[in-house]
């Protein structure tokens, strides 16, 4: 199991499909709460909320979760991050996992792998994690990013397009053969890199394709990618997607 990492959880408190998410109950937690717990049975040394919103802040300290304040202008969520990176002074190859706070399901062994995954990865700045598909429709659909690999296990690119595109058999039902790769949300930064990553020029590939994971492969930074076995459990997007999540937590 990894050892001696941080994770990073941005929170901000405006969403344009539900508003105040990290608020949100869940099982008489708020969301962001719920989501720093699952990360502290994690083998990282410290979970730390990276938040935009002194209510977000308030929520933690209630709970007993670490928080910092960041400004309410950030992005995205790596510039949060990046400005939490630099309040906790943590070291040039110090490794942080950005945890996404609409995840309260994260499994806490996947955290564990990704930063592994960068520990072992000395060439790499980043790593990530992705599983199989199995649905030619999840393939197919745009929602879904999909993530192709080299012979070292980096990735190669990230797209919302079916990659690899499967020239000669587009016109059946069925999947490409090794099954293409789900991407899954969830990184892990080298610290000197997470600082740097705002200040890099924005790539064309990532404003085509809003993935802001292309801008590291675009200043030829290299991405390992861990292959988990399973999907992760849900995250919450919308007033549907907590639904589920409560019915989920509820029948545990």
């Amino acid at each position: 199991m990894a050892q001696g990492f941080t994770v990073l959880i941005p929170a901000r408190l405006a969403s344009s499909r539900l508003p105040d998410k990290p608020l949100a109950d869940i099982g008489g937690l708020p969301m962001v709460v719920r989501v720093a717990r699952r990360a502290a049975l994690s083998g990282a040394t410290r979970c730390v909320v990276a938040a935009d919103d002194p209510r977000i802040l308030a929520a933690c300290a209630q709970h007993g979760v670490a928080a910092l304040a960041t400004r309410a202008d950030h992005p995205s969520g790596s510039d949060r991050l990046a400005e939490a990176c630099v309040a906790l002074g943590l070291g040039d190859d110090e490794v942080v996992v950005n945890v996404q706070g609409d995840e309260p399901l994260i499994e806490p062994a996947l955290i564990d792998a990704v930063a592994a995954e960068l520990q072992a990865r000395t060439d790499c700045a980043m790593s990530t994690a992705a599983h199989a598909i199995e649905r030619r429709a999840d393939w197919l659909d745009p929602n879904v990013v999909k993530v192709v690999t080299d012979a070292r296990g980096t990735a190669q690119y990230f797209s919302r397009a079916p990659i690899p595109w499967w020239r000669d058999g587009m016109a059946g039902d069925e999947l490409p053969s090794p099954a293409p790769l789900r991407h899954v949300g969830i990184y892990a930064y080298r610290a000197a890199f997470l600082r740097r990553f705002p200040t890099l020029p924005v790539a064309p590939t990532e404003r085509l394709e809003s993935l802001e994971q292309l801008r590291a492969l675009w200043h030829g930074e290299r991405i390992a990618v861990h292959l988990t076995a399973h999907a992760p459990g849900p995250g919450v997007d919308t007033p549907q997607d907590l639904a589920r999540v409560r019915a989920l937590i509820g029948a545990a």
